[in-house]
């Protein structure tokens, strides 16, 4: 689906992103994109819309070069950004001016996405909440039944029903042939939904492993007292939440935001469970 060799990224000479990034991104997997501030997620989900080109290196979208901007791809391409407008026209206007952009545009599933959500359709999209006008492009975007999917922030907004609305929906919207990429600081907001972990720091990739890989290597758990088995842990009321090495196949759940923290802390001390 998406194939990154060598890409090289900047928005200035003082300010480079990605250094020879390589990246293989697959159908029929729901991908989280992880970062600091400034790790260079958005910047790298322009690249794959074709919104900005890098300095050199190969990318690969479907099997074009996004940065042409071809018709046939950008048709199968999906951008949900975190900032967006939307005119002073209502949801039907919208949909009679945007959906022919998109062969395979489903009207039976956007009308249930919008109906699911609870998004007003008499009002003009310029006069309403940002919390609604987000469910609103979320819903027009996976009703193009675009192949690739890109979410930015996708969850800043809503609220706490809409976020579980929206991991229900994003948990029924995967198929085999589609990509669906989420980078969010809302790490939380994607428990139970994502089928790989993308962590971007130094601009170099931290981590990339499947949430199955992940805790076939490590273990999430509660203690009382610190060893030295342990390679990451934050104090809570009942101990410390730990992250370990899973000498035992023990079964536990992913805990995102402890993983996150725990990359941040010291990427080197988790490689040689990843390479």
């Amino acid at each position: 689906m998406i194939q990154i060799n060598n890409l090289n990224f900047g928005y200035s000479k003082r300010k480079i992103l990605f250094k020879n990034l390589n990246l293989q991104l697959s159908a029929g997997q729901i991908y989280g994109l992880l970062g600091k501030n400034g790790a260079g997620k958005s910047s790298l989900l322009k690249n794959l819309a074709g919104l900005v080109y890098a300095e050199s290196g190969k990318l690969s979208v479907l099997g074009l070069d996004p940065k042409k901007r071809h018709p046939s791809l950008l048709e199968q391409i999906c951008f949900i950004p975190e900032e967006f407008y939307l005119p002073s026209v209502k949801i039907s206007g919208f949909v009679k001016a945007n959906a022919p952009f998109y062969k395979n545009f489903n009207y039976k599933y956007f009308d249930e996405l919008i109906k699911e959500f609870g998004v007003p359709t008499q009002d003009r999209l310029i006069n309403m909440s940002y919390g609604q006008k987000k469910k609103f492009v979320i819903a027009f975007g996976l009703a193009t039944q675009a192949k690739l999917v890109i979410m930015d922030e996708p969850t800043n907004g809503l609220d706490i029903p809409s976020k579980a609305q929206f991991r229900k929906v994003m948990a029924s919207a995967l198929t085999d042939d589609r990509c669906i990429i989420i980078s969010t600081h809302q790490v939380r907001d994607l428990d139970n939904l994502i089928d790989t972990v993308i962590m971007l720091d130094e601009n170099d990739i931290a981590l990339n492993a499947s949430v199955e890989e992940i805790t076939q290597k490590l273990t999430f758990k509660r203690v009382k007292d610190l060893d030295n088995s342990i390679l990451y842990a934050e104090q809570s009321l009942s101990g410390y939440s730990a992250v370990m090495p899973n000498y035992h196949q023990e079964e536990s759940r992913l805990d995102i935001e402890l993983l996150f923290n725990a990359i941040l802390s010291d990427k080197n001390k988790f490689k040689p469970y990843f390479n």
